[in-house]
């Protein structure tokens, strides 16, 4: 993937954590990345694809970051709901 150079400015007490330079580009990345996705900018695949890394483990590293993957509204909830109210009554039949 083609890349480019960005100088980013660390304040100095955040390296008492013991971030190397590699560790702070990976964290950079991966908050861009995440940030991009939670504003539905781009799609949970492009999101992997961008952090090279597969499909579950992007939603994997969402879940450690505490970011819901899935965002529904009081209406879509509501249907999913009637949805698998439905499933249940099948296979109680």
């Amino acid at each position: 993937m083609a890349e480019t150079t960005f100088e980013i400015r660390v304040p100095i007490p955040l390296l008492q954590f013991g971030f190397d330079q590699d560790q702070i580009q990976r964290r950079t990345n991966e908050w861009l990345v995440i940030s991009l996705f939670t504003e539905g900018r781009i799609s949970s695949g492009k999101a992997a694809r961008l952090l090279n890394m597969n499909r579950i483990e992007f939603l994997a590293l969402l879940q450690t970051h505490g970011v819901a993957y899935v965002n529904y509204t009081p209406d879509e909830l509501a249907e999913e709901f009637v949805a698998v109210q439905a499933l249940e009554v099948k296979t109680d039949q």
